[in-house]
């Protein structure tokens, strides 16, 4: 647009003039930015997961890989439809723009490389399609300074890849491959135990929570641990494994507040009406939507969904601040598909921002039978108050369930008792014991071990998982849970452990007696 220069006073200029234009490739120094985008673990491991379900995918694995001493890598494998040689390369372009669905989770075509690279150095992606072979594409932080170089993968090693997780992939899928991650390489030595604990738990409320309706539709996705010590040429020994459920923020069997959920209706302007779905959840839930997501002061408010995947799980978004009685006010908000201004998400997809005009607007929303929206903050304060003036039992603090309970059962001990802080989880673990001992107590590092000789009598004769025996496991953690965290070990305790394990010695031996006899 030609600008012509005008007498002094004249109109504000509203478009500003141009005289001519270039194109400004991004410079290798910006690779330094796209490593530091702040994507945390978890976050990064959820967006690669939304890539996963753009593509169709319905059984996903989150694989850590480690031998005795450290913690080596992680992957993210997948059934989805896959890339041919063409689609991986565009898929490894930085900066590049792709057309997406309006259902699609992806939104920006950054995250495969920001969520990978924030925390690792290289990035790996094997996939395959029903038409295509398997092959790859490596990007590193070296390549990206030597003007974004993108390796190809040999595709034997591909192959090989897809070959490993044929249970998942079948006849086509994705394999992500992260190597020098940061946070595994500050791992000491000997401690790759207890960082994997955290970690794998952190991971799974993360992903239970911002994927729970994907997960309540039957999206299956599963964190397994592998030790490759020793593994020669297969692929060593699964340590644990991990079926992430779903964590519903509103899964509670009976609301707070008479009437609940109701929908109110928000005039945005520039938008139009949005749905807000009001919830009240009842005052003391233990269940684990309530109490395991998060600080109950950080998760009230507005929880925002994108195409059913959560982005944002609670906050109140400048409309008021967090008090602690409306911990039971929670909101369900799903974005409009089309682009506008009032809304806008950031890039790691986990924190909306809004403009004054949806506060506003949620101000005079209302519900079918006239109800506003201050009634609802009214109708969770009350709850709040009159559960603070109820009596309830205090149940006694137990060390937490660790390693080798399956995960359904360490929830529900967890939303029924409360845990020691501090205390490092109690551990099950199978392992060669005499003939005439059950169970042994470490008490040093928290764990229970059982004899590895009785082990197929728990699984008919099968292979068993880290998570196997899960109601005998159960039993044995409640009755031995206050075993651990002690001083003094008192000789009556030590009674107590004598008789157990010899009661229940005989009751496996009976056991293996009726499983030999009905197998004859």
């Amino acid at each position: 647009m030609a600008y012509e220069t005008g007498a002094a006073g004249e109109a504000w200029q509203y478009d500003v003039p141009t005289s001519g234009s270039t194109h400004l490739p991004p410079d290798a120094g910006y690779g330094k930015a796209l490593m530091n985008q702040g994507y945390g673990f978890e976050v990064a491991v959820a967006d690669l997961i939304d890539n996963s379900i753009d593509a169709g995918a319905d059984k996903v694995v989150v694989h850590f890989l480690r031998d005795a001493d450290r913690i080596l890598t992680l992957l993210i494998i997948d059934n989805g439809h896959g890339m041919d040689d063409a689609g991986l390369e565009a898929a490894m372009i930085v900066g590049r723009r792709r057309a997406y669905g309006d259902d699609a989770l992806g939104m920006y075509g950054t995250g495969l490389k920001a969520a990978s690279l924030s925390n690792a150095s290289a990035l790996t992606v094997i996939s395959r399609t029903k038409r295509s072979r398997a092959a790859g594409r490596r990007l590193t932080a070296e390549g990206i300074e030597d003007s974004f170089r993108c390796d190809t993968v040999d595709q034997r090693y591909a192959q090989d890849m897809v070959d490993r997780y044929d249970g998942v992939i079948e006849w086509h899928g994705t394999v992500v491959r992260w190597d020098g991650v940061r946070a595994f390489e500050t791992v000491a030595r000997g401690h790759s135990d207890a960082y994997l604990s955290k970690a794998i738990a952190r991971l799974e409320n993360h992903l239970g929570l911002y994927l729970h309706r994907f997960l309540q539709r039957g999206l299956q996705l599963d964190i397994a641990v592998w030790d490759v010590t020793g593994a020669g040429a297969g692929f060593g020994e699964e340590v644990d494994h991990i079926a992430v459920k779903p964590l519903d923020p509103f899964g509670y069997k009976v609301p707070g507040s008479k009437g609940y959920p109701r929908t109110h209706t928000a005039p945005v302007e520039g938008v139009g009406d949005v749905g807000l779905t009001t919830h009240v959840w009842p005052a003391k839930s233990k269940q684990a939507g309530f109490r395991q997501i998060g600080s109950l002061i950080d998760r009230q408010g507005f929880y925002f969904y994108r195409n059913d995947r959560l982005v944002q799980a609670g906050g109140w978004n400048g409309l008021r601040s967090a008090e602690s009685h409306l911990v039971l006010a929670r909101i369900a908000v799903n974005l409009p598909s089309a682009v506008n201004g009032v809304f806008s998400l950031d890039v790691k997809k986990e924190r909306v921002t809004v403009t004054p005009a949806f506060t506003s607007a949620v101000d005079k929303a209302v519900d079918d039978k006239g109800g506003t929206f201050q009634r609802f903050l009214g109708d969770a304060e009350t709850a709040y108050r009159d559960g603070s003036k109820r009596s309830e039992v205090v149940r006694k603090p137990v060390t937490p369930p660790g390693k080798g309970i399956d995960p359904a059962i360490k929830r529900v001990i967890k939303e029924e008792l409360p845990e020691k802080p501090g205390e490092d989880p109690i551990e099950f673990k199978w392992a060669p014991l005499p003939e005439d001992v059950f169970f042994k107590l470490d008490r040093e590092v928290n764990r229970i071990l059982l004899n590895k000789a009785f082990r197929d009598d728990f699984n008919d004769g099968r292979r068993g998982g880290s998570n196997d025996a899960p109601v005998t496991k159960a039993l044995l953690y409640l009755l031995l849970e206050d075993c651990f965290g002690l001083g003094r070990w008192e000789r009556i305790r030590q009674d107590r452990i004598d008789y157990w394990n010899t009661i229940l010695l005989a009751s496996v031996r009976a056991q293996r007696e009726r499983r030999l006899r009905s197998d004859d």
